[in-house]
């Protein structure tokens, strides 16, 4: 076993699902295992509370979770809300601004709801926390990134090649993380991360041991400590292997 780490923190997407958004079999096993050895096991993703429960439920997780790039932090025990970073709504207006000028698809978090390809009638009227866009091109793409590089108070990164999905300033996975950290009396050398994105780099770079996995950006790779195999071929369960955590 590796006593060096201590809690394994996963992304999702890319990560620990699937492409057709399952956890395998042996992804199942080995965080089943990684918990029974004494290893803590988190998940860090993209996605809203409701959108991953199911999947912490499946894996007998019990313990926090963070969502949406970092920020929320829950604890799954009830659940109960431990932090939430918002948006200012003047920069939900100006992103909604850009989606309508270059017609790109989009979604947006509010504290409750997921808006996809719509937004409510008077954004003011609601707390927010994450805005993204979904792609057709890299031109797009690039277009759009070069008008929100313009805002400091906007935390730019991304789930996919072709998306940008946009945080508060500051906001970020391994800024959460290290709010559980503080909170477990455990430090960065003594965690494992897992991903796949750029909105995964942060943690990665962070943790002592940072996992980038085989179908991951080559940024991210290249950011990583190790590369574990992709998704697909169950690269969680290799990485627990390979760090000899399982």
């Amino acid at each position: 076993m590796n006593r060096k780490i201590k809690l394994a923190v996963l992304d999702m997407d890319g990560t620990l699902l699937s492409n057709e958004h399952q956890i395998s079999v042996q992804n199942k096993q080995a965080v089943k295992k990684a918990l029974q050895n004494g290893v803590e096991v988190i998940i860090a993703t993209g996605r809203s509370l409701p959108a991953v429960d199911m999947f912490a439920e499946e894996l007998e997780l019990n313990d926090f979770i963070i969502t949406g790039n970092g920020s929320e932090i829950w604890h799954l025990h009830g659940p109960e809300l431990i932090e939430r970073s918002s948006l200012e709504n003047e920069m939900i207006e100006m992103m909604w601004k850009i989606r309508n000028k270059h017609g790109a698809n989009h979604w947006a978090a509010s504290v409750g709801k997921v808006w996809k390809r719509e937004m409510p009638e008077n954004l003011h009227e609601h707390e927010w926390l994450k805005f993204g866009y979904d792609l057709d091109s890299a031109e797009i793409k690039q277009a759009i990134l070069e008008e929100l590089q313009q805002y400091e108070e906007l935390e730019i990164s991304n789930s996919s090649p072709l998306n940008i999905e946009v945080n508060a300033k500051g906001v970020h996975k391994a800024k959460a993380i290290e709010s559980v950290l503080q909170r477990k009396k455990i430090s960065f050398e003594e965690v494992m991360t897992i991903g796949d994105s750029l909105n995964d780099m942060s943690m990665i770079k962070a943790a002592g041991t940072g996992v980038a996995m085989g179908n991951a950006q080559q940024e991210v790779k290249d950011a990583a400590d190790h590369v574990t195999s992709s998704n697909v071929e169950h690269g969680v369960a290799e990485a627990f292997q390979y760090f000899r955590i399982i």
